[in-house]
């Protein structure tokens, strides 16, 4: 059983920083493209940004030149540096990753999520 855990999440004001962690545990063969998605209460969740296993990166027009996601490959664990929040990052953020419990099995998991709220 694969589990994807998430860490970091809190209160900041705006223009502050915070950084999520989520590591993925488990029967685990390989990890794949690992992602953070956000939703907002009222709002579709929405892809925040990706990296691959080859440190490949792509990010939300919204978040581009504030945030950086990160991957240690032998932790398993990906990472979101959040710089000058914003209220409108204010989310749930979402762990996402493909990861192979086999040499042929691939499936998508989804961590809890974790609460993200910036004041104004």
């Amino acid at each position: 059983q694969v589990q994807l855990v998430e860490s970091g999440g809190g209160l900041v004001q705006a223009g502050g920083s915070l950084r999520l962690s989520c590591a993925a545990s488990g029967s685990i063969f390989s990890v794949g493209t690992m992602a953070w998605y956000r939703q907002a209460p009222g709002k579709q969740r929405e892809l925040v940004a990706t990296i691959t296993s080859n440190i490949n990166t792509n990010y939300a027009d919204s978040v581009k030149g504030r945030f950086t996601i990160s991957r240690d490959n032998v932790k398993k664990t990906v990472y979101l540096q959040m710089n000058s929040l914003k209220p409108e990052d204010t989310a749930v953020y979402f762990c996402n990753a493909r990861i192979m419990t086999t040499m042929f099995l691939e499936n998508e998991y989804w961590g809890q999520g974790t609460q993200v709220t910036v004041s104004s």
